[in-house]
């Protein structure tokens, strides 16, 4: 357990409630009020951001709107403007390489600064922290919790202690006593599932699957166990990546309703595969294989893609066999869909390709 580097600063900065607060932020008369960001709950939609103060009774992102209405009757619904909250990512994303380059995204809310370029004997990771807390505040009139730490998967974990408007600091050398309370489930990569064999063996907390033996952990994670094993430990050596190599160029969009209708998944796949296009246009790509994801109703997510002998670029391309893969799918079952996406792959290795580029769109 000796590959630390405690001369990193990692901040992992997550704005709070982002689309419900920035329909906070543009509309007064929704300051202090449950919001619920979402699609209508006559037409089964579901919850996309939910206010803190919509939280306090219990309403949750990915939610069915009817359900947070029962648990909350006065709760605000607004439809989501997603050409809004892509804007806000922007400006906040430029706040960020204000006072770093090197800034990895995750999501439209949420990204890694490595800061470790900028400390000095009168400036700390803790210290540009806050004024990063500022600058958001002041620029953009929103909130982000920050976590601050010598690690990825460490500062991420604290960034989410103490929302909203928090700022949480693992110092070095801290990482074993802030972690080991926790929860296992805390730690990234442990989902329901896992949770659900780790507490049959009780390993409830941190400390408990750090614990382990690699012999039960490889039981249960396979390869991945000395990762585990590592970042349970506050072991991360991870770097901040602002471009990656990318392996496939894709488009999704989740919708607010969910939908079983060939007509509507067939035209959302067509626009899906323009902005696809576009994209490889741009970067002058192509790939060899078409991919087609979807989320059915359930959670339940499908991948399913086709290799073609002739790679493709344009539009029209791409959307023929996303379109092949679509019809397949519903010919087999009557499911519905929350979730559509295309993608293409399988570029040759002798170009200047970039990792996973993942557009998002509005949602219908």
């Amino acid at each position: 357990m000796s590959n630390r580097n405690y001369n990193r600063g990692i901040l992992h900065a997550d704005f709070d409630a982002f689309y419900a607060a920035v329909e906070q932020r543009d509309f007064p008369e929704l300051r202090n009020r449950p919001v619920v960001v979402g699609g209508s709950p006559s037409r089964r939609g579901v919850v996309a951001s939910a206010s803190y103060e919509s939280r306090k009774f219990g309403i949750k992102s990915a939610m069915p709107t009817s359900t947070a209405l029962r648990k909350c009757p006065e709760a605000v619904v607004v439809s989501p403007r997603f050409v809004v909250y892509r804007e806000v990512s922007r400006q906040v994303m430029e706040v960020f390489r204000d006072i770093t380059p090197l800034v990895e995204p995750l999501s439209l809310d949420e990204a890694y600064l490595d800061v470790t370029h900028l400390i000095a004997e009168n400036i700390s990771p803790p210290q540009i922290a806050k004024k990063l807390k500022q600058k958001v505040l002041s620029k953009l009139g929103l909130t982000i919790s920050v976590g601050v730490a010598s690690s990825k998967s460490v500062a991420k974990i604290a960034s989410g202690i103490n929302k909203p408007d928090g700022l949480t600091i693992v110092r070095p050398g801290g990482e074993v006593a802030f972690l080991y309370p926790l929860p296992v489930e805390i730690l990234w990569g442990i989902g329901p599932k896992t949770s659900a064999k780790l507490h049959l063996l009780s390993i409830d907390t941190v400390e408990d699957l750090a614990s382990q033996s690699m012999e039960i952990l490889s039981g249960i994670f396979g390869n991945n166990a000395a990762h585990m094993k590592q970042i349970s430990n506050g072991i991360d050596t991870t770097p901040v990546i602002t471009q990656r190599e990318r392996k496939s160029i894709s488009s999704e969009t989740t919708l607010l309703v969910d939908t079983s209708d060939a007509e509507d998944l067939s035209e959302i796949v067509m626009r899906l595969s323009g902005y696809v296009a576009e994209s490889l246009l741009k970067k002058n790509m192509r790939g060899r294989t078409v991919k087609l994801k979807l989320k059915r109703s359930d959670f339940t997510v499908l991948t399913r893609q086709k290799t073609i002998p002739e790679k493709v670029q344009i539009s029209s391309e791409i959307a023929e066999f996303a379109l092949e893969l679509l019809s397949f799918e519903l010919e087999n079952t009557d499911e519905k869909y929350r979730l559509i996406g295309v993608g293409v792959s399988g570029f040759a290795t002798s170009e200047n390709l970039q990792d996973e580029m993942q557009l998002r769109f509005e949602g219908l």
